[in-house]
């Protein structure tokens, strides 16, 4: 889904440029009422994690590879506002240094792949909860539904965009019959990985996990020998089974063994966008890339001749540089909510 420059022209890409401009303030807004000591450390690990899995295509039909988007995995694990930051932060990182995706295309990108995925996602999983039993699986299957649509909604989305600046002559029909196809079953995956991750991280911290703020379990008591519910009026805060730190750890780790080591063993198909782009013509005035002498460009480290040690070193170096500059911009923003909520700073408003 990476949109490359060329396939966009100039004035829809300055356009797009300007409303990701405006999401990134109102989410950085946003994310200092979402963001505190315990979830901010995870929101740059939610990203590291993202540009991890991202890098691990897998097959989805003849021809056809598909990854992670990760609008609906941020969104539920450390809310909206800081998904949409956490996904730009990806594709800031994957722009300038691995030359995935155009940076004249980054507001088209950012837009599509950071803003469509987590406000759909979000809106449909609070959707599902809202008529669901509140409880650990509920949090679960709302995560599927959520991960599934918001991928096919980021390609009708895509189409859209083309329809008003594509660059080249086609049939808008044929590219968004082609596009929805192929990421509905791209939706699918990113459906399996999302839920599975919500779950493991439910079942250990479930009050990190923004989507389940309010998950109570119930309180059982022992009466005449037999456990039984209490009174709904009385619940008990989910219990955590393993500490932050130990959290933290486990998530780096399993990042950088995804983008170190597995990732050599990703499908090399090319993905829903670049096999659409290809059979339907559209990728005919694709440029070069800006960062495309880029030490790390196409994810290998320069004169590294071995192609899993290169690939290898990329991965392990983007989740690194991703995690810091993540880490960063969170810190930032929960310093900022701190200054803001400070009994001096709250004087000085009250007196004005």
């Amino acid at each position: 889904m990476h949109v490359p420059d060329g396939f966009i022209d100039a004035p829809t890409s300055a356009v797009t440029g300007v409303v990701a401009a405006g999401a990134l303030a109102v989410s950085l807004r946003g994310a200092r009422r979402e963001l505190d000591e315990r979830t901010a450390p995870l929101a740059g690990l939610v990203a590291a994690f993202i540009f991890a899995v991202q890098m691990l295509n897998f097959p989805v039909a003849a021809g056809t590879s598909g990854h992670l988007l990760g609008g609906a995995l941020a969104a539920i694990l450390v809310g909206p506002y800081t998904a949409v930051l956490c996904v730009s932060v990806v594709l800031l990182m994957q722009g300038v240094l691995f030359a995935d995706g155009g940076l004249t295309a980054l507001g088209v990108n950012i837009t599509d792949m950071a803003i469509v995925t987590t406000v759909v996602a979000y809106a449909v999983f609070k959707g599902l909860l809202a008529v669901l039993p509140r409880s650990r699986r509920s949090i679960t299957a709302a995560s599927f539904v959520a991960a599934l649509l918001s991928v096919p909604a980021a390609a009708v989305v895509f189409t859209l965009i083309y329809a008003i600046g594509g660059t080249t002559d086609v049939s808008i029909a044929k590219v968004a019959t082609a596009m929805i196809g192929v990421h509905v079953l791209i939706g699918i995956g990113e459906a399996v990985i999302t839920s599975l991750t919500v779950a493991a991280v439910v079942a250990v911290r479930p009050d990190l996990v923004y989507g389940a703020r309010g998950l109570r379990q119930k309180l059982q008591l022992r009466v005449n020998g037999e456990l039984v519910d209490a009174p709904d009026a009385a619940p008990a805060p989910a219990a955590a089974r393993t500490s932050r730190r130990t959290l933290w750890i486990t998530g780096l780790v399993t990042s950088l063994v995804l983008a170190g080591f597995v990732s050599f063993y990703a499908s090399a198909n090319p993905d829903g966008l670049e096999k659409v782009a290809h059979d339907k013509g559209i990728d005919k005035r694709t440029q070069p890339h800006h960062s495309s002498d880029s030490p790390l460009a196409d994810y290998g480290v320069k004169d590294v001749a071995n192609a899993r040690l290169s690939g290898g070193l990329a991965g392990v170096i983007g989740v690194g540089v991703t995690a810091v500059a993540g880490s960063a911009v969170f810190w930032a923003v929960r310093r900022r909510r701190d200054h803001d909520a400070s009994p001096a700073n709250t004087n000085t408003n009250t007196s004005v």
